[in-house]
C-alpha cells in the first residue's frame, strides 16, 4: 500500500509537485498520465528515494519515504 500526503516538491520557484495526495491499495494498479513537466518523473523519484520532498510525507506498507 502506498499513501502519499500533501507531497510537493519545489525547484527554486518551480513547483514540480504540489500538494499530492493519493492512496493505492494494495492489488491496486496506477498510471501516471500528464503532459511534459507535469511532475511524473518526480513523483515516482520521491518514492524510490533519490530525490527529498520539499513537504509532505509518503508511507510505502507504512514506512515513510521522509524518515527512511
Amino acid at each position: 500500500m502506498i499513501s502519499i500526503k500533501n507531497l510537493t516538491k519545489k525547484y527554486k520557484e518551480i513547483v514540480a509537485v504540489d500538494n499530492l495526495t493519493l492512496d493505492i491499495k494494495e492489488g491496486e494498479f496506477l498510471a501516471l498520465l500528464g503532459f511534459n513537466g507535469a511532475g511524473k518523473t518526480t513523483t515516482i523519484k520521491m518514492l524510490c528515494g533519490l530525490i527529498t520532498p520539499t513537504s509532505g510525507d509518503a508511507y510505502i506498507y507504512g514506512k515513510s519515504i521522509v524518515e527512511s
